[in-house]
């Protein structure tokens, strides 16, 4: 049977169309309702319940997470994976927009999943929980939750239409320092400053950014200083992000970072427990072919996608998509919500995240990926692109 793929396009962008006011109702509650890395109930169940009223009986606490969660459709054909992510930030709530990631994807979905045994494809829509360092897509694919796909996507906010995001290796850490308390006007020579220890990595560390790779990020925060002025301060704590553009190069980066924090506490006499997460996130390996179909279907809807190496517009951040794709053939494309220069992660971003272009986004967001999915759905070529194009880099280790 011959398929025309115009006519499928129309038709996956009417049924979109068809879902649009409960899309943006959807995105618009998710949020005024932001919730931090797994503990997405209220965004879980809402989701899942839309998918249950399309009659696509959702899996809820999918693949060994709470809030993660799946829905298929389809009998035969390439599978491919749809994402839609749905935690906020603290404090700032939904400012990375991802109120926008789960709808969208949530529209190309049902969508797809109307059309999938027509056009001999299917599809797995994924509820990812807790991207912002949770890793919630790290912990579902050892579940199996990437099992058998062909593709997968997603699409995220920001203040340009872009082929993709550059996110890079991060690796984050906690440390603690140990020493000895004492009062601070009568004895402080008895004491040992765990404070002193924890400011001279900061200073260590901060010295040695002058010296490392423009692409390179290292920062961290005190979360724990001590207890009280006039106490020496026995413990102390920080946080610390570790980002390279790869996970080969982050390696040396961190034994630097490493050597800062250990050296500290020699300096000061203290004890020094340094902590890495037990995951870490991997650069993003854009699918080509398939980015560049994505950018065909963005410009039907009148979006231009710029490609960052030649516009210069570039969005730097990191994901754990980046760990998906060293698995499966995978986009992380950048969809326009934000004036020029809103930067992600800003109380700004967030309000444009619930505005008249941030529910255009959702609509939109959701008809390029579901046009792009027909593409891999319909075009052996562009699947045979897509996999010789992933299979030119074989995955970090250790990504999930």
């Amino acid at each position: 049977m011959t398929i025309d793929v115009e006519a499928a396009k129309r038709d996956v962008c009417a049924l979109v169309d068809q879902w649009a006011d409960r899309l943006v109702a959807a995105s618009h509650d998710i949020h005024a309702h932001p919730e931090l890395n797994f503990e997405e109930r209220y965004a879980h169940d809402l989701l899942c319940d839309v998918l249950d009223d399309a009659g696509l009986s959702a899996t809820r606490h999918a693949y060994g997470c709470e809030t993660g969660f799946a829905a298929e459709a389809g009998d035969a054909g390439p599978m491919v994976g749809v994402m839609c992510e749905y935690d906020a930030l603290p404090g700032i709530g939904h400012a990375c927009g991802h109120n926008i990631i789960a709808t969208a994807g949530l529209g190309a979905g049902l969508a797809l999943a109307a059309m999938a045994g027509d056009l001999s494809g299917r599809v797995r829509i994924l509820g990812t929980p807790a991207e912002e360092g949770g890793g919630g897509k790290i912990y579902m694919a050892r579940e199996g939750a990437l099992d058998g796909l062909a593709a997968a996507m997603m699409v995220h906010p920001a203040d340009a239409d872009l082929l993709h995001m550059d996110a890079i290796a991060i690796h984050t850490l906690t440390v603690e320092y140990g020493g000895k308390a004492a009062h601070a006007a009568a004895a402080p020579w008895e004491g040992i400053n765990a404070l002193d220890a924890a400011v001279q990595a900061y200073t260590s560390i901060a010295a040695m950014r002058q010296h490392i790779r423009p692409n390179e990020r290292v920062h961290g925060v005190f979360t724990k200083g001590g207890d009280k002025a006039n106490i020496v301060p026995a413990h102390t704590e920080m946080s610390w992000m570790v980002r390279s553009p790869t996970v080969a190069s982050l390696q040396p980066l961190k034994q630097r970072v490493v050597t800062c924090l250990e050296s500290a506490a020699v300096a000061t006499g203290c004890t020094c427990t340094v902590h890495w997460r037990e995951i870490g996130f991997a650069e993003m390996r854009d699918n080509q072919p398939m980015a560049l179909a994505y950018a065909g279907n963005a410009a039907r809807l009148g979006r231009t996608v710029q490609d960052p190496a030649s516009s210069g517009h570039h969005v730097v951040g990191s994901t754990d998509m980046g760990n998906v794709s060293h698995l499966v053939p995978s986009i992380h494309p950048m969809i326009q919500v934000a004036p020029t220069g809103t930067a992600i992660h800003t109380v700004d971003f967030a309000e444009w995240a619930r505005s008249d272009r941030g529910d255009q986004a959702v609509v939109d967001g959701a008809k390029i990926l579901a046009m792009t999915t027909i593409d891999l759905w319909t075009s052996p070529a562009v699947l045979a692109a897509a996999r010789a194009d992933f299979d030119r880099h074989p995955p970090a280790d250790g990504v999930i």
